[in-house]
């Protein structure tokens, strides 16, 4: 088998590669199911074990509602801005050509400002801490060509839920849930994937996969995901291959005190070009932006205009 179609794309971006997928306010509305790089997660014939750094930033200042841009209306929390860095570190270890398995742990620093209700008893916040930790085993042995496979996982409870605005008329009080570093759910997260080639130069993968909260915490539960990613790349040149990937997601609204949260959930596509250039035989980098094509967003949010993305693979 050529060296290409070894590469099995990823299923689920156990960090959501990511962003991750457990800060429903500051992230549902983000284009977090970029794959970074088709073998970061150990999904090729070769057995052994990697490690990938990815980082990824976005700054969400833009109020959208519905399909389009919007102001705040009158008595809405007047958000300013939620700057968000994240550094994945994943660790995937493929036991057999069939079998692997794959963890993910986040590490969030997220800036936040806001105005309250009516201009005043504002706020900030920052936060630098553990995220909720992703493990995630696949199996790919469906075929006898080994391009179809599934996978099964968990979200652990991990991050922090009890953050609170560290200045302003409102300090001491808890930020939204929406904005904590986790959920305090434990979720299962299940996909298929599939990939081919479309010549000997080109190849290409899709991908479905779900997240479910099993339970609620503190009177919150996130609302259930499902992520949709298709991607095409070149393997013609040598120093690099160039990448495009598709990312649709739907999400329910988040339940809050038994009600569903108007300020959660929707339907987002993103579209993400990027490269990987080899460093080495067994280190590789690569980059992505990521860019909003179409964005149907329940209630009033802040979204970013873009997300940048860049990582490095080591192989063991």
């Amino acid at each position: 088998m050529k060296w290409q179609s070894q590469l099995f794309p990823p299923l689920l971006l156990v960090a959501s590669v990511v962003l991750p997928a457990t800060n429903a306010r500051a992230c549902s509305s983000c284009g977090d199911t970029v794959h970074s790089d088709w073998e970061t997660q150990g999904l090729t014939l070769e057995t052994g074990l990697r490690l990938d750094l990815r980082y990824d930033f976005l700054n969400q200042t833009q109020v959208r509602s519905g399909t389009g841009t919007a102001h705040w209306p009158a008595g809405h929390e007047q958000e300013l801005y939620t700057r968000n860095s994240y550094i994945n570190v994943g660790l995937d270890y493929s036991v057999t050509p069939d079998w692997g398995v794959n963890l993910r742990v986040p590490y969030i620093d997220r800036d936040h400002s806001t105005w309250g209700t009516d201009g005043t008893d504002g706020g900030t916040s920052h936060g630098r801490q553990i995220g909720d930790i992703k493990l995630v085993g696949r199996y790919q042995g469906l075929l006898s060509e080994h391009n179809l496979g599934l996978q099964l996982g968990v979200k652990l409870p991990t991050g922090n839920t009890t953050e609170t605005f560290r200045s302003g008329d409102v300090a001491g009080q808890p930020l939204d849930r929406g904005l904590q570093a986790g959920t305090g759910t434990t979720d299962v997260i299940a996909g298929v994937f599939y990939f081919g080639e479309l010549s000997n130069k080109w190849s290409y993968f899709a991908a479905v996969n779900a997240q479910l909260p099993l339970n609620s915490h503190d009177h919150y539960r996130p609302g259930a995901s499902v992520d949709f990613n298709a991607g095409v790349r070149y393997t013609g040149f040598k120093s690099f291959t160039p990448q495009f990937q598709v990312t649709p997601r739907v999400s329910a609204k988040d339940r809050l005190n038994e009600e569903n949260d108007p300020d959660t959930g929707g339907t987002t596509v993103y579209v993400s070009p990027g490269v990987t250039v080899p460093i080495t035989k067994n280190i590789k980098t690569y980059g992505f932006v990521q860019l909003p094509v179409y964005q149907n967003l329940n209630g009033y949010r802040l979204v970013p205009k873009w997300i940048l993305s860049f990582g490095t693979r080591f192989e063991f």
